[in-house]
C-alpha cells in the first residue's frame, strides 16, 4: 500500500505546499507552513467510496419571497449593525484584537435574548465557566436563563445543544479553540478551524437555530485561518476601539440579510457596553474650536452619518526626509493628497513634517474627507483656525476638481442636528437640500479651497519655500 503523502499547509492564508518552506508564497508569512494530514477532515480518508447524490428539487425565479424572520436582542446598536436583528438558521462571525470586548458584547445580548424568553447557549472554548460566570455578575447577567458549557470538542458540543428544545441562538468563543475527530491536525489550524466552522454552520442551516463564531484576528486585523472561513458564514462583522478611548465600534463588512458598512457604537464601562445613540457627540466631546489644523468632517458609515474632528500638524523639519504618520486614515491617499497641494496649489510640503489624526480613535475609510483633509493641512500650515461651525467634505480628484459625493442630504442634516450652520462641499452636489443655499459653500476647485481658507497668509510662507 503506497503511503499517504503529507501536505504542508500555511496557517495564516491556506496555501497548499508541496514540502516545507519557510516562507508561504501565498502570504508572504515566514514560519507559517505546518505539515498536516490530507486524510485527516470531513470526507476524507482511505478507500472512502463516495455515496450516491439525490436529486433536488429545482424551482423557478418567480414565486413569493418570504422574509427572512429575524431576532431582535434589544440592544439597537448591535441590531443596527446586523440589519435589524440576527436571522434565524444563520452564521454569524466575529473578529476583533484581545480585549477589546467580543464576548462582553456577546454575553450582554445573550443576556437580553434570554430576558426575552429566546434559549440561549453560551459555549466557552478559552475560559471555565467560572470566569464566564464572573463576568455575567459583573455585566448584571447572571440572573438570565443563559445555559453555560465550557468545551472545545465539536462532536461533544453539537450532542450537547441537540439535546432538548432547539437553542435560538449558539454562542461559540472562539473557533480556534474548536478541534474535531475527524481532523489529524492540532486546534487552531487550517483544517481544524475549517472543519469546525463546517459542522457549526450545518447544524445552524438544519435547525434553525442562529450560530455566532468569534475569531481571533492577526496582527495586520484580519480573522485568523483559512479566507474560505469568512465566506462560508452569512455575516461577518469587526469590533474595532483603541485601548487608549473607551469607544467601540461594531462594523460589518458582510452581511447576506443586511447592509454592509453598517456600524454600531458603545462605549465600554465598568459595567459592560453602553449604546451610544448619538456618535457624533462623542467624537466632538473634546474639540478645541480655537486650535488651527482642525476640520470637522462629515462622514458616512453605511446609513448613518457621522460628524467627526480630523486633526493636521505642518511643522518644519529638521531631517533630510520629512515624516508622513497617519492615525485613522489611509496613507497611501494622504501621500495623494500632498502632491496634488503641490502640484496645482503651490502649497509646498516637502521641508515639512506631517501629522494628520483621526480624533476619538475613529477609522476613515471613504473619500469624502479629502475637503477634510485638505482644510485641516492648509489651516495648520497658515496658523488659522477654521471656523467653528463649518463641517467639510468631498472627493478630490488628481487634476485638482472637487467632485461630488453620496448622501450629501444626510450629511447636512446631521450638522444642522449638532449646531453646525455652514458647510463646505463640492459644487453641483445631487441631492443638495433645496432654500438653503445660503448656508453652503460650494467649491468646484481645489485651489479655490485653498484660497478661501489662507488667503494671503498662506502666500507668504509659499513664496519664501520657493524662493
Amino acid at each position: 500500500m503506497a503511503k499517504a503523502k503529507t501536505q504542508f499547509i500555511c496557517q495564516n492564508c491556506g496555501t497548499v505546499h508541496s514540502r516545507w518552506a519557510g516562507k508561504c508564497d501565498g502570504c508572504g508569512e515566514w514560519n507559517t507552513i505546518v505539515e498536516e494530514d490530507p486524510m485527516g477532515g470531513i470526507g476524507s480518508g482511505p478507500g472512502k467510496v463516495p455515496k450516491k447524490g439525490r436529486p433536488v428539487t429545482l424551482t423557478s425565479l418567480s414565486g413569493e419571497i418570504e422574509e427572512a424572520p429575524r431576532i431582535p436582542t434589544g440592544m439597537g446598536e448591535l441590531d443596527r449593525a446586523t440589519g435589524g436583528g440576527f436571522v434565524r438558521g444563520s452564521a454569524v462571525l466575529i473578529g476583533g484584537d484581545p480585549g477589546i470586548g467580543k464576548s462582553t458584547l456577546l454575553m450582554q445580548a445573550a443576556a437580553a435574548l434570554a430576558r426575552r424568553g429566546h434559549r440561549v447557549i453560551y459555549v466557552s472554548g478559552e475560559e471555565a465557566v467560572a470566569q464566564v460566570r464572573l463576568r455575567a455578575q459583573r455585566l448584571g447577567a447572571a440572573d438570565t436563563d443563559v445555559l453555560l458549557a465550557a468545551e472545545t470538542n465539536v462532536e461533544d458540543i453539537l450532542a450537547t445543544i441537540s439535546e432538548g428544545k432547539r437553542p435560538d441562538l449558539v454562542i461559540i468563543d472562539s473557533i480556534q479553540t474548536l478541534w474535531s475527530d475527524t481532523a489529524d491536525s492540532a486546534p487552531g489550524t487550517v483544517t481544524q478551524v475549517r472543519t469546525g466552522v463546517q459542522a457549526m454552520i450545518r447544524y445552524a442551516k438544519q435547525t434553525g437555530a442562529t450560530m455566532v463564531l468569534v475569531g481571533h484576528v492577526t496582527k495586520e486585523g484580519q480573522i485568523a485561518g483559512p479566507r474560505v472561513v469568512e465566506h462560508m458564514v452569512d455575516a461577518v462583522l469587526y469590533f474595532e476601539g483603541d485601548r487608549g478611548h473607551h469607544y467601540r465600534i461594531l462594523r460589518t463588512v458582510k452581511n447576506r440579510f443586511g447592509p454592509t458598512d453598517e456600524i454600531g457604537v458603545f462605549e465600554m464601562s465598568d459595567k459592560g457596553l453602553r449604546e451610544v445613540a448619538n456618535p457624533s457627540e462623542l467624537f466632538l466631546g473634546e474639540r478645541n474650536e480655537k486650535a488651527p489644523g482642525a476640520a470637522v468632517f462629515a462622514g458616512m458609515e453605511g446609513t448613518r452619518p457621522v460628524l467627526v474632528e480630523v486633526q493636521a500638524l505642518v511643522a518644519a523639519t529638521s531631517l533630510g526626509t520629512p515624516r508622513r504618520a497617519v492615525v485613522g486614515w489611509d496613507s497611501s491617499r494622504l501621500a495623494m493628497i500632498l502632491a496634488v497641494l503641490e502640484a496645482h496649489c503651490g502649497v509646498r510640503l516637502g521641508q515639512h513634517d506631517v501629522y494628520l489624526n483621526v480624533a476619538g480613535g475613529y477609522r476613515i475609510s471613504e473619500p469624502a474627507a479629502d475637503m477634510a483633509i485638505v482644510s485641516a493641512l492648509v489651516s495648520s500650515l497658515a496658523g488659522l483656525a477654521l471656523p467653528a461651525d463649518c463641517v467639510y467634505f468631498g472627493e478630490v480628484s488628481l487634476s485638482g476638481a472637487v467632485r461630488p459625493v453620496s448622501h450629501t442630504a444626510q450629511r447636512l442634516k446631521e450638522a444642522e442636528k449638532l449646531g453646525f450652520s455652514a458647510a463646505v462641499l463640492p459644487a453641483a452636489s445631487p441631492d443638495l437640500p433645496k432654500g438653503s443655499k445660503g448656508k453652503w459653500r460650494e467649491v468646484d476647485s481645489l485651489p479655490d479651497l485653498v484660497a478661501r481658507i489662507a488667503g494671503s497668509r498662506l502666500k507668504a510662507p509659499v513664496d519664501q519655500e520657493d524662493g
